[in-house]
């Protein structure tokens, strides 16, 4: 490897606990607290720093996320990673349901398909993922995420199985105060 082929990337993030307690202290709605993110109210997870993940929409049941293909997301066969499309499609489908949830509920993805249908090149135009729910029940979610090109074209498509944890199930069995 020689010198010139050397690359360097310098990645900023804020501790993800300051996002908790505020979402806590303030009992920030699941829709609330994605807006406080994507207004920069609250910093965004470390792993959206780290990937170049944003948020471009959020309504109810629905959000958009971009990201810009850089070379540093590419596989070994100059294309991008198919885990870095995985994880843009489990945080949008995962947020499009947080976005449903009320103070003190979260959720987890329990099951991830992903179906790939183009190549991503770094360099190609902004990529949005576009994320819905498709059920929320009491226990468990189901949602849907789609990685679009520019000109609208599907890249990917995922759909995702959640579980709901009421706050007993976050906090150890503990209920949280309020």
């Amino acid at each position: 490897m020689t010198p010139a082929s050397t690359r360097e990337r310098r990645v900023l993030w804020q501790d993800p606990i300051i996002a908790i307690r505020a979402a806590t202290e303030r009992r920030l709605s699941g829709l609330e607290l994605l807006r406080a993110m994507q207004t920069g109210e609250l910093p965004p997870p470390p792993v959206a720093s780290l990937l170049g993940f944003t948020i471009e929409s959020i309504e109810e049941g629905r959000v958009v996320f971009g990201l810009a293909p850089e070379e540093f997301h590419d596989n070994p066969n100059g294309v991008l990673h198919g885990g870095v499309a995985a994880a843009l499609l489990d945080t949008t489908a995962g947020c499009a349901v947080t976005s449903l949830l009320p103070f003190g509920i979260t959720c987890a993805t329990l099951e991830l398909k992903i179906n790939y249908i183009r190549s991503i090149t770094a360099g190609s135009p902004r990529l949005s993922a576009v994320g819905t729910v498709l059920h929320l029940g009491r226990r468990s979610a189901l949602s849907q995420a789609q990685l679009l090109t520019a000109d609208g074209k599907l890249a990917a498509h995922a759909t995702s199985t959640l579980m709901v944890f009421p706050p007993e199930e976050i906090h150890g069995g503990r209920r949280s105060a309020g």
